[in-house]
């Protein structure tokens, strides 16, 4: 603590304009004393100018510390008025200059700024001198500061005798201000203070809070003191009782916990170098006292790695027969999956060690893919469990955390192992494909070694900190689309697709499956509730319309629902569910066809898309107007199917006389494209060869064929090209009442996995050209 006592600051006479420099972290107040460091060239010209002429400089502190200095705006408005004590210069060109800051000056304006900034400055007055106003608030002051000054290890006792010396309150206030452990930004806001009641106000609450805080400190620091103390004086009692017990030939008991964990441990099959890990954990557990913290981390560690099943399966029951059985009663159709599972068990018999698949279900929700996982489990004999992923963005989600960390836990994969009590379960990764990442890691990424057959074997949680194989484990993960898991974990996993379900397997499912389920969860198992065909087949087609059959099943609930409250008042005859009363259980019908009635008029095209949720129809509608040529595209069009509908007008404008509409001046008119369902995202280029259509059936004038879809992709030069999803597109056309379908010629091998019965549905037209697209469509 420095203070001026040569000579009185207010007696020096300051100049208008003077020489500028920067502090960086630094605040000075009137009448402190301080030493600072120049290494730039033009600081230090400055300060050799200085000392050459009246040794007065203009001192202000930058907002943010920066290695370029441009302007006035970098740094604060109001600053100190300095004079050069003492120099000294040093061999490496950097100069160790004191200096005594003077009195408060605010900047007026840039004088100049080269070889180095000068400002124009308007010297600034402390408020009247009333010290009897004072005299509450410097007595508070200096009270605070002598118990901060006997709180700090870093203030000399001398200090309480130069602040009881000082009777200037506003020269007390900035001495004790430059002395304070406070940020710059508090500290110029006492510089800028003038009035001096404002500056003794604000240092009372800033020296309140100093004072509290080194109170709380020096506590810490003496429970911390007091407890290693104890912990010493533990530690020589038991090196002391030992040395008694040794003398006298009685050894050291080891504590029952300890003996247990050794037991436990021995009748693992571990590693070499899990074994010795976990026993370097185990000696150093028996080492500590009881009461200290990390012991219940130790143990707790201990606890999950003798939990673990590291030598606990299941034994598979590798009866293909048997598994193909239970695949058949649990789930209806799904031909692919259940053979690809055979396959796997195959496999196993012929060759044991053979390591575990990871397949990954793609299709629409309510597909029955989660079920499937269970049916699969037990089909081999083996346990189920499920972590869901969907939203999940924390890497240690995976993972886990150091166990070095207050409330630390293995990851979920881990975790779920040890509820389930065996080393090779059906282990369902659920919603892989809305998986997400922030700040606190990537679980994709962290996925990578787990699906992974080639390192799995040795995956390593961060709790464990030791390989547990993973190999044995079958994981399957679900999701609705591809185009959302991350490529490198696609390319680990088997893909396999569940496409939506057709009429007649929804029929068989819900005669099967659904309806049993429903009238056992809703207690009239034991009535004579029947369904019959018709009732079924309308609650699919005109109440539900969808990939799956999650909502078929609601509907039915909603019906077994009804037949409950009938029972419950009273009704003894059986019930019989027909069309006819549909209504009354379920209300009016939901679902229409609607294909030939949207396409009454010219400029309305349907065509089939691929969503996450199954195949959709599409509609697509143009209107024209007068205009000046412009396209404008609504329903929330993605990118792709923007530049569709552009190409498709380009290819209408270049082809204009051989479509029939050559008296169309496109400079005057204005396009307008709507895909309805507004609210709902589309993309994709598959929607190219319906845009087109209904673009040319605007402007020819005519309709576009009742009860027809198509899809395809389309070139300036009229190629369509092949798109995926063919699939799922058909089921949606057969389940919306569409009759005919145009498709890409290319699009021909996907055709195989669609199944028959959607096949004889539906007319297939397979075209290469938009010609062949119109002549079909318009009949042009």
């Amino acid at each position: 603590m420095a203070a001026n006592l040569e000579e009185d600051p207010r007696n020096v006479s300051i100049p208008k304009q003077l020489p500028l420099l920067f502090l960086e972290n630094q605040v000075v107040f009137p009448g402190a004393i301080l030493p600072i460091r120049i290494t730039t060239e033009p600081d230090a010209k400055l300060i050799d100018d200085v000392v050459m002429n009246d040794k007065l400089l203009a001192l202000l502190t930058l907002r943010q510390p920066r290695s370029e200095r441009t302007g006035l705006d970098d740094a604060y408005e109001i600053g100190a008025v300095s004079r050069v004590l003492q120099l000294q210069h040093f061999p490496d060109g950097s100069v160790n200059v004191a200096i005594q800051a003077l009195k408060r000056f605010r900047v007026l304006g840039l004088v100049q700024r080269e070889p180095y900034m000068s400002v124009q400055l308007e010297p600034l007055e402390d408020g009247p001198d009333d010290t009897e106003t004072y005299k509450a608030l410097v007595t508070a002051v200096k009270t605070q500061m002598n118990s901060l000054i006997k709180l700090s290890p870093n203030m000399p006792e001398a200090a309480t005798r130069i602040i009881e010396n000082i009777d200037d309150p506003g020269f007390l206030a900035d001495l004790i201000a430059a002395n304070l452990n406070t940020s710059v930004e508090e500290k110029q806001k006492l510089l800028e203070t003038l009035d001096r009641r404002a500056r003794l106000e604000r240092l009372t609450y800033l020296l309140g809070r100093e004072v509290e805080m080194m109170q709380v400190s020096n506590k810490i620091q003496s429970d911390v003191k007091s407890s290693i103390d104890k912990s010493q004086r533990e530690f020589f009692l038991r090196q002391q009782l030992k040395a008694i017990q040794e003398e006298l030939g009685e050894g050291e008991q080891e504590r029952p916990e300890i003996k247990k964990y050794r037991e436990s441990l021995e009748k693992l099959e571990l590693s070499d170098e899990v074994r010795k890990e976990v026993t370097r954990e185990l000696e150093r557990l028996a080492q500590m006292n009881e009461a200290s913290a990390e012991y219940h981390v130790i143990s707790t560690y201990l606890d999950w790695i003798v939990e673990l099943p590291w030598n606990s399966a299941t034994e598979d029951q590798l009866d293909i027969d048997r598994a193909a059985k239970v695949l058949e009663e649990d789930h209806y159709g799904l031909s692919k999956v259940k053979q690809r599972i055979l396959d796997f068990l195959a496999v196993r018999k012929l060759k044991a060690d053979a390591a575990g698949p990871i397949l990954c279900f793609i299709g629409p929700p309510g597909v029955g893919k989660t079920s499937l996982g269970m049916s699969i489990a037990r089909a081999l004999g083996r346990k189920f469990t499920r972590i869901s992923l969907g939203g999940m963005r924390d890497e240690a989600e995976v993972r886990g955390h150091r166990k070095t960390y207050v409330g630390a836990l293995p990851g979920r994969l881990i975790q779920n192992i040890r509820k389930v009590q065996s080393s090779n379960p059906v282990f369902m990764l659920d919603e892989i494909d809305k998986i997400g990442m922030d700040f606190r890691g990537d679980p994709a990424s962290a996925l990578l070694e787990v699906l992974d057959p080639a390192q799995n074997w040795s995956f390593s949680d961060h709790y464990l900190n030791v390989p547990f194989d993973l190999s044995k484990v079958m994981f399957i993960a679900t999701g609705n689309v591809m185009d959302t898991i991350p490529w490198a974990l696609r390319d680990r996993m088997e893909t396999i697709e569940i496409p939506g379900y057709t009429t007649d397997e929804k029929m068989h499912i819900a005669r099967r499956y659904l309806v049993p389920r429903q009238l056992d969860a809703h207690g009239i198992k034991d009535r004579k509730v029947t369904f019959v065909s018709t009732a079924l087949r309308e609650i699919i087609e005109s109440y539900t319309r969808e990939a799956g059959v999650r909502n078929l099943e609601r509907e039915i609930a909603n019906v077994c629902r009804g037949c409950a409250r009938k029972f419950a008042q009273g009704r003894k005859a059986a019930v019989r569910v027909q069309p006819k009363d549909l209504r009354k259980y379920l209300g009016p019908k939901r679902a229409s066809r609607e294909a030939a009635e949207r396409t009454r008029i010219p400029g309305v095209a349907t065509g089939l898309a691929y969503t996450a949720v199954g195949g959709d129809i599409l509609f697509i509608e143009a209107s024209r107007m007068p205009g000046k040529g412009n396209l404008i595209l609504t329903g929330q069009l993605g990118d792709v199917m923007k530049e569709s509908a552009q190409a498709g007008l380009s290819y209408i404008r270049a082809n204009a006389k051989k479509l029939g509409i050559a008296d169309t001046d496109f400079s005057k008119t204005d396009i307008h494209v709507h895909v309805p369902a507004g609210a709902v995202p589309k993309d994709g280029p598959s929607a190219g060869v319906t845009l087109l259509t209904a673009l040319v059936s605007l402007f020819v004038g005519k309709r576009v064929k009742n009860h027809l879809a198509m899809t395809g992709e389309i070139t300036l030069r009229g190629m369509v090209l092949p798109v995926g999803g063919i699939k799922e597109k058909l089921l949606a056309a057969a389940r919306g009442g569409i009759k005919e379908v145009i498709l890409p010629d290319r699009c021909r091998p996907q055709l195989d996995e669609v199944p028959d019965t959607v096949k004889q549905k539906l007319k297939l037209h397979y075209v290469k050209r938009v010609d062949q697209v119109l002549d079909i469509a318009l009949g042009q």
